[in-house]
């Protein structure tokens, strides 16, 4: 029997604690979940999950450290997330410098990694969305954020010492469950679901540009259901999968009005629109367009099929949000 040990940063935070659920679903209980578990908010994002060692984030490194032989891989999710926050010395601490560390020691004990990078690092979409390489350099992120992660991309791809396998995974617009503690910072879906439930409508951002009609800006949204199924199909193809840098979103771009409706329909209601002017602090970096290229994916294997918005709207709405539970 294996004994050894799968290590989730992140994994009081949204996608880390679904795919602390998801591998608990695949009969995986010999997990160390690491995080800043200080926040009563996320934690029953946790406390009800199956695992071995729960290991505070600033402890993880000295812990990998001295139980690198028993460590089989390690998702490394947690990070600092809010694309609002313009500190760059807090990122450089918490997304860069903290990941260069957990790649190092992966190099130095023949770890196994993925990494959560982020289509932040595409800007406004000048370069396309193509997780193809050479085109990484290129990139013009449009926040400290997204800046943080470019730095990361960068600094991974230049490294000669490189962990046995490695994939940074740039994730689109995640949406679902475990996600009631991020704020304003949460997905669209969830505020939706909120305002419909308060007020019986949704306000969305007006467009502040000619060539986009308001409501029309569109995203990639991704399930995040299918976000932690991808990260376990690599754990489960390492062997066979080319290590790099791949985007992960559904691979279709939808409206934000189409996101609403997709709601309003889970709730079996009749849509009710309206429009707000986009914030000030983020409407000089808000994007207007993305839509992730999955060809690579597809190309190392990856053949599942990705949820339709309406799919996962719907199983959101109603398995998660109207009952108010986690997965």
């Amino acid at each position: 029997m294996n004994d050894k040990k799968i290590i989730i940063t992140g994994a009081a935070g949204f996608i880390g604690s679904c795919l602390v659920a998801y591998l608990n679903d695949a009969a995986y209980q010999n997990l160390v979940i690491a995080d800043d578990f200080s926040r009563t908010d996320k934690k029953p994002n946790w406390a009800q999950k199956h695992f071995s060692d729960r290991i505070d984030r600033n402890d993880l490194p000295a812990w990998i450290e001295n139980h690198a032989g028993n460590i089989e891989f390690i998702f490394h999710l947690g990070a600092r997330t809010d694309t609002t926050e313009t500190d760059e010395a807090l990122f450089n601490r918490m997304n860069l410098d903290y990941t260069k560390s957990i790649w190092k020691l992966c190099v130095a004990h023949h770890i196994p990694l993925v990494y959560a990078s982020s289509a932040a690092t595409y800007g406004d979409g000048a370069f396309g969305y193509s997780d193809d390489e050479a085109v990484i350099p290129k990139l013009k992120p449009l926040n400290a954020y997204g800046r943080s992660k470019q730095a990361f991309d960068l600094w991974a791809l230049a490294q000669h010492e490189k962990p046995p396998f490695w994939a940074g995974l740039k994730f689109f617009n995640v949406f679902g469950p475990n996600e009631y503690h991020k704020g304003r910072m949460a997905s669209v879906i969830f505020h939706a679901f909120k305002q419909i439930q308060q007020q019986g409508y949704v306000n969305l951002f007006k467009s502040h540009r000619p060539d986009y009609a308001d409501g029309e800006q569109s995203r990639d949204f991704v399930y995040v259901m299918d976000v932690v199924k991808v990260c376990f199909w690599l754990f489960q193809h390492q062997q066979t999968v080319l290590p790099g840098i791949y985007n992960l979103g559904s691979g279709m771009a939808r409206s934000f009005n189409d996101l609403a409706r997709s709601v309003f329909s889970a709730l079996g209601q009749k849509p009710d629109i309206r429009f707000i002017d986009t914030p000030e602090d983020i409407r000089a970096s808000y994007q207007y367009y993305s839509c992730a290229s999955m060809e690579k994916l597809k190309h190392a294997g990856y053949s599942d099929s990705f949820s339709s918005l309406e799919e996962a709207a719907k199983e959101y709405v109603q398995h998660f949000l109207q009952k108010g539970i986690r997965y």
